[in-house]
């Protein structure tokens, strides 16, 4: 029997966590308004890979003038809560 593991758990395995970023923009026709995003993916701290990408897109094609962004980041899966377990239990 074949298992296959989420995209989000390989990720977490190898040191990504849950990343969170409040982007504050400029309305393209109201300059002087601003306008609240809120974005969430897995990405590494603290170099934040992801969201420097996504940044980078947003500032090369979309109109929204950046203001400022506030992340928060958490590791969900930590080395010392995962553990190898040697068996399966199946229940039927």
């Amino acid at each position: 029997m074949a298992t296959t593991v989420s995209r989000e758990f390989r990720l977490q395995m190898d040191g990504y966590g849950l990343t969170t970023a409040e982007i504050h923009y400029h309305l393209p026709d109201h300059p002087s308004l601003l306008q609240l995003y809120v974005w969430q993916d897995f990405d590494l701290a603290p170099e934040f890979p992801e969201l420097k990408g996504f940044l980078d897109y947003w500032d090369r094609e979309l109109e929204g003038a950046l203001h400022s962004v506030r992340v928060a980041h958490h590791r969900l899966i930590k080395p010392s809560e995962w553990r190898a377990v040697d068996g399966v239990i199946a229940i039927h």
